[in-house]
């Protein structure tokens, strides 16, 4: 596996946990601020290949929130700083 610099691994899990915290907050906040939680979904449906000996089944859904991108900026703000 690639060594991976600290400052990368640390920019990604801020991400990840903006845009997590985020998505919590669209849907705690639902229905106070209703545009908040107007989300967009991204992605590709999961596909199943089934090879006799092993099945996988593949597919990548993100659903995106004004939340969601509120906190990935903050996520972002932070690692600036820090």
């Amino acid at each position: 596996m690639a060594k991976v610099p600290k400052n990368t691994l640390i920019l990604i899990v801020l991400l990840i946990v903006g845009s997590l915290l985020g998505s919590l907050l669209g849907i705690l906040v639902k229905d106070i601020f209703p545009f908040l939680y107007s989300s967009q979904t991204i992605g590709f449906s999961p596909t199943t290949i089934d090879l006799a000996a092993i099945t996988v089944t593949l597919g990548l859904i993100i659903k995106i929130n004004i939340a969601t991108v509120i906190g990935f900026f903050i996520a972002l703000f932070i690692y600036t700083r820090l």
